[in-house]
C-alpha cells in the first residue's frame, strides 16, 4: 500500500477514494461492455471477459495518465484519477440531461429527419456537456482546471467572445 500511495502521490486516507471510484467504474464499464456483446452466454464466461475486459481498460488507461501527466498541470497525480472521474460522469449525464430536452422540445426520430435529430441531440448534448463539465469539477474540487479546459474548448470552437 506504501507503494501505491507514494506512486499516486496520496498523502491522506482520504485521497484513496479516488482510485477506488476509479476502479469500481472501471470493472462497472468491462461489465457493461461484456454483458452488451455476451449476453446470451453462461454468467461465468461474462464473469471472466469483464475480467480480460477491466485488465485491457486499466493498461490503456495507465498509458493515458502517462501521456497526459505532461501535458495537464495539475499537482498530484491522483488528481488525474478524479479529472477522468469526472469527465466518465460528465459525458455520461449529457446524455441523460439531452434526452429529455429533446422530447421537451417536442423534437422526434418519427417528426424529424434522422440525420437533421442526430446533429440537434449531439448539438444540445454539446451545450450541457460544457455547464456540466465545470460543475461536475467545481463538485470534485478541480474547478480551476476544467474552467480553464473549457475556455481552451470554447476557443477552439470560435467562441472566443463568450470567455474573454
Amino acid at each position: 500500500m506504501k507503494k501505491f500511495k507514494e506512486k499516486w502521490e496520496i498523502q491522506q486516507n482520504w485521497q484513496l477514494l479516488f482510485p477506488f471510484l476509479g476502479l469500481i467504474g472501471l470493472v462497472y464499464s468491462a461489465y457493461k461492455i461484456a454483458n452488451t456483446f455476451l449476453a446470451h452466454y453462461n454468467i461465468v464466461i461474462i464473469i471472466f471477459s469483464t475480467g480480460f475486459i477491466s485488465y485491457f481498460l486499466l493498461k490503456i488507461t495507465l498509458l493515458l495518465f502517462k501521456k497526459l501527466e505532461k501535458k495537464w498541470i495539475l499537482d498530484y497525480k491522483w488528481e488525474m484519477i478524479r479529472v477522468f472521474i469526472v469527465f466518465a460522469i460528465t459525458g455520461s449525464s449529457s446524455v441523460f440531461v439531452g434526452r429529455p430536452i429533446i422530447k421537451l422540445l417536442g423534437i422526434t426520430k418519427e417528426n424529424l429527419n434522422p440525420i437533421l435529430y442526430w446533429i440537434l441531440f449531439i448539438i444540445i448534448g454539446l451545450v450541457f456537456y460544457q455547464i456540466l463539465l465545470v460543475t461536475f469539477g467545481w463538485l470534485f474540487g478541480q474547478f480551476k482546471f476544467f474552467w480553464e479546459f473549457e475556455k481552451k474548448m470554447l476557443r477552439r470552437l470560435g467562441l472566443r467572445r463568450f470567455i474573454d
